[in-house]
């Protein structure tokens, strides 16, 4: 219980009481009306919707399988990795997925085989989607933290990369650059990229696993050391140019330059103590929605922003075709403490405060509800803003929610179909023997005739007697001298005479056996 009340208070300060509404229904002297925000959702665990990579093709152990030794016992190389064997292998996505108690799961490289050759390896974590730290990146290494790597961002989906910290033992050595702390950091200089030693060198303990990209070090130089000003931050990324984007990226990459080393040189007689493994790449951050959303869900295999303020896109990056009255603008921090929405202005006629997605230009407030509500939608729609479509209609989900043609009809069969309703996906509900999108078409089985009926006959099963052959499994068409249903009747008529010799037949039957009974009594 102990450990979770410490993860509530760390993450606290981020998650509540800043921007977590986006509009209020208000009432004043000019009547009720909508009040907007500017809002943000809440901070994520983004790792589990990362799309990860690894690289170069090969660098992944247990192909073929490899033993490995640690430095704790060098020379006792009996661990086995293997992809063919699920308890041995060792894949990307054990980077980020759940480890069961006392059980850690890890992503690990070959081992140093080929050295002198560099042992590299590139991680990327990709979302498809612009998203903002909220907190520290943190890194789990096991058998030992690398002696040298780089933390890189991308703000355009993988095109172009910018270094966002460098890792080493010796950040001279490694990378020219001279060591800094974060929390030496000043308010000019926050967004500058550092080499820091403190995560690479050599601690002889498999407690120092972590590897930290520190977020909240450069929060707590506007916001204090607790987080408790955050409106500080807010107002500064606001007013200070870059700081923002800092913390903006739409992808990571971890490049892993050099393993540990067990804080000697390399030991060429014994390199299969030489590797890298992961078993957890932490990101907490929220979707970017520029200000104009306080949710994000994943749908359609990607996360997106549930727009408000007449804003559409991923990251409500534009405003909705009825409202480009003005040019789009994302919400602002300031005023504290709501902001500003920034909200896109309808075309044409004024809708008020009320959102209709250009299907209604009017609105109605209802007071026993105390809610307001779109009157009169047209394009199909219903509902209070004009987002449903009507009975008989389904939505389009290529369309705009603004699209005039954003509900299709139905089209259910009349026939084949029990109404003229359908699902989101515009399936219709079939009667019995229908079948198809529309109802429209019969189960096997099954002939059309208004509607599907069970078959009389069927050719397959040669249900049609006496050669009677099955026309489109409504009837059969019998050969002369057959009738019904079936053919299973004889025809009787002056030019069918088999009828008649069979009748002669059966009163010839008929006689002999009253001749036999009669015969039988005069014995008695």
């Amino acid at each position: 219980m102990l450990p979770l009340f410490a993860l509530l208070v760390h993450y606290l300060p981020l998650a509540l009481g800043h921007y977590d509404i986006c509009k209020s229904w208000v009432t004043s002297d000019d009547g009720p009306s909508w009040e907007y925000y500017a809002c943000q959702p809440k901070p994520m665990v983004m790792k589990e919707y990362a799309i990860i990579r690894v690289d170069p093709p090969g660098i992944t152990c247990g192909d073929p399988a490899e033993y490995f030794c640690t430095h704790e016992n060098p020379y006792l190389c009996s661990d086995e990795c293997d992809a063919s064997t699920p308890d041995l292998a060792h894949p990307p996505s054990h980077m980020v997925d759940k480890d069961e108690e006392g059980l850690a799961t890890y992503w690990q490289s070959v081992t140093w085989k080929r050295y002198p050759e560099p042992l590299v390896a590139n991680i990327t974590l990709s979302w498809n989607k612009t998203i903002e730290l909220t907190d520290d990146i943190v890194v789990t290494f096991e058998y030992g933290r690398p002696t040298a790597m780089m933390l890189e961002k991308s703000l355009d989906y993988g095109r172009t990369w910018h270094p966002y910290q460098y890792y080493a033992d010796d950040c001279i050595e490694a990378f020219g650059m001279t060591p800094k702390k974060v929390v030496n950091l000043l308010a000019s200089n926050v967004t500058r990229v550092l080499c820091t030693e403190d995560y690479s060198r050599w601690a002889g303990s498999k407690k120092e696993k972590n590897v930290l990209f520190e977020v909240r070090e450069r929060f707590a130089i506007f916001a204090g050391p607790d987080l408790r000003k955050m409106e500080n931050l807010y107002t500064r990324m606001e007013s200070a140019k870059g700081l923002k984007d800092f913390f903006t990226f739409t992808d990571l990459r971890l490049r892993l330059l050099r393993p540990a080393l067990g804080g000697t040189y390399v030991q060429r007689d014994n390199l299969r103590k030489y590797f890298y493994a992961i078993s957890n790449i932490e990101v907490s951050a929220r979707c970017k929605c520029n200000l104009h959303s306080n949710a994000c869900n994943f749908r359609e295999g990607a996360l997106q922003c549930e727009c408000e303020h007449n804003t559409t896109g991923q990251d409500c990056g534009r405003c909705k075709k009825s409202f480009r009255n003005r040019s789009w603008r994302s919400g602002s921090y300031t005023p504290i403490p709501h902001g500003s929405p920034n909200s896109c202005a309808a075309s044409g006629s004024a809708l008020g405060n009320c959102e209709c997605y250009g299907h209604s230009s009017r609105c109605s407030f209802i007071d026993f509800l105390n809610v307001v509500t779109c009157v009169s939608c047209k394009h199909n729609t219903r509902g209070q803003h004009c987002q449903h479509c009507r009975l008989g209609f389904y939505r389009n989900v290529s369309a705009e929610l603004e699209d005039e043609n954003v509900c299709i009809q139905c089209n259910c069969n009349q026939q084949g179909s029990e109404h003229e309703r359908c699902n989101e996906t515009g399936d219709c509900v079939c009667r019995p023997g229908a079948t198809g999108t529309k109802c429209d078409e019969c189960y096997l089985g099954y002939h059309w005739r208004q509607g599907c009926h069970p078959n009389v006959c069927d050719d397959e099963l040669l249900i049609c007697q006496n050669g009677g052959t099955c026309h489109q499994g409504q009837r059969c068409i019998c050969p002369s001298g057959f009738k019904g249903a079936l053919c299973q009747d004889a025809k009787c008529d002056s030019t069918h005479r088999n009828c008649d010799s069979a009748s002669s037949t059966m009163v010839i039957s008929v006689l002999l056996l009253v001749c036999t009974l009669l015969l039988s009594l005069e014995g008695i």
